[in-house]
């Protein structure tokens, strides 16, 4: 599986988002925007604008729109370089209008934001700090260098310095909220939008893990029989054609193909028939399957299955999901990977709820995390840990965040907690001392409705 790093392809897929169309409708916008607020200012108004120069740096953003619309297909999507250059031009016009209308006197000098979030919602840290620390020097340049605006009787427009002061502070700390907000919701979004690729591609391999041995299955049952027929007729021509060397070697290479054809069952996974029997499963054999692949790694796995309270002494045959056995798995592997010595995986079921538990005797969850675990690229065991137990190691969460959304997606309500204070010393733990992640499903969610007739002829898998 493929995760997102930082200097990855996935982690700068970003410098490529933005569409040129996009920036141009918004270019589109505010120059129309500019217009209107100069036109309704001195004709309305009655302020006296150096119209020649405004118009001038207008027109510059409309020649700059006709040019980019000319030389390049609209639906273009602009490299890092190429959104920074755009998102500079656009900030420059507007500081140079700034400078013509009165500088801070202009209430739209509150519009320098825009470049900036913008650029912290799309463009790399270096970008959007740079394009910020441009917007702030600005905007603080704005406050002593400014073509002062006039009314019609050539009075000066006057605010006072402590306004002036609040506006220009109100401005700095726009820039800086509003870029790091834009930056932190735009960071979690794509991690969010990465994780949840993950989980598809997770999914379509249990999927087809589970269609494999479905095609397997499914032949080597139905053609169990026929291949019995042929290996014992061969097996008696042997016997009878002992006198006849020829015919004898025949029926061998009967019995030898019929091995062969054995063989290939054991490697088929191209398109068949789907098993009906695997659909459901015993509650226990569908954890222990979860289970597999992790019980080899030199750790303890304990299994308990119990009802409780009102529920029936025979466990329920459940659902085979693909993503109730990824998932699952999932929450196995990470419990291996910290548990000191043994983990412990429960089935408890009721008349209503299906509860699987798996706990380890590792140090748990750290406090400061276990509210935000299952959301990717956090840190979900101690650090200490990561580097002893499982080398290379990134603690980026994905695992639980896969586990977490796939175990979701089939109706289960999951918990994350300590067995115990992760502050005792460890003389004083007991034996179940580490983490402890429990999935509770409605019964109605997992256990198959009841048939009264047969499982029915098994259908075919289109490849």
């Amino acid at each position: 599986m493929v995760t997102a790093t930082p200097g990855s392809p996935a982690h700068d897929a970003g410098a490529n988002m933005v569409r040129l169309r996009t920036l141009i409708l918004l270019r589109w916008m505010a120059i129309a925007g500019q217009v209107a607020a100069i036109l309704v200012a001195s004709q309305a108004y009655g302020l006296q604008l150096p119209l020649g120069l405004c118009m001038l740096a207008i027109g510059l953003s409309v020649i700059a729109n006709l040019v980019l619309s000319m030389l390049f297909p609209q639906n273009r999507r602009l490299s890092e370089a190429e959104a920074f250059l755009t998102l500079l031009f656009d900030l420059g016009q507007l500081a140079f209008l700034l400078f013509l209308t009165g500088g801070l006197t202009n209430p739209f000098a509150i519009l320098v934001l825009a470049p900036v979030t913008i650029s912290a919602s799309t463009l790399r840290l270096r970008s959007t700090v740079v394009l910020g620390a441009l917007a702030i020097l600005a905007v603080s340049a704005a406050v002593f260098w400014y073509l002062p605006l006039r009314f019609a009787d050539g009075s000066e427009l006057v605010i006072p310095r402590l306004f002036a002061f609040g506006f220009w502070l109100s401005i700095v700390i726009g820039i800086l909220f509003l870029g790091l907000y834009s930056r932190r919701v735009a960071t979690e979004m794509r991690h969010m939008s990465e994780a949840l690729l993950a989980t598809q591609m997770a999914l379509a391999r249990e999927q087809k893990l589970t269609d494999l041995a479905g095609v397997v299955a499914a032949a080597a049952h139905e053609l169990g029989t026929p291949l019995a027929t042929i290996k014992l007729v061969s097996a008696e021509l042997i016997e009878e054609l002992a006198g006849q060397p020829e015919l004898q070697e025949d029926a061998r290479l009967i019995r030898e193909q019929a091995d062969r054809c054995r063989d290939i069952l054991r490697d088929m996974g191209r398109a068949g028939k789907d098993d009906l029997h695997l659909r459901q499963a015993p509650l226990s054999a569908v954890l222990r399957e979860a289970a597999e692949p992790h019980l080899a790694r030199g750790k303890r796995v304990e299994f308990s299955f119990v009802p409780v309270q009102d529920g029936e002494d025979f466990q329920p045959t459940i659902l085979r999901r693909p993503e109730i056995i990824h998932g699952l798995r999932n929450l196995v592997q990470n419990a291996v990977d910290f548990a000191r010595s043994t983990i412990w995986i429960e089935g408890e079921w009721t008349s209503r709820r299906i509860i699987v538990r798996i706990t380890d005797d590792g140090e748990g969850f750290p406090p400061s995390v276990i509210g935000r675990i299952g959301d990717p690229f956090v840190r979900a065991r101690r650090a200490d840990t990561e580097a002893e137990k499982r080398p290379g190691y990134e603690g980026m969460g994905l695992g639980l965040f896969i586990a977490k959304t796939l175990l979701e997606r089939s109706g289960a309500d999951l918990s994350f907690a300590n067995a115990t204070d992760p502050f005792l010393a460890p003389e004083n733990r007991p034996e179940r001392s580490g983490a402890v992640v429990e999935a509770v499903w409605a019964t109605t969610d997992l256990v198959p409705p009841a048939s009264s007739g047969g499982l029915g002829e098994n259908t075919r898998i289109e490849s």
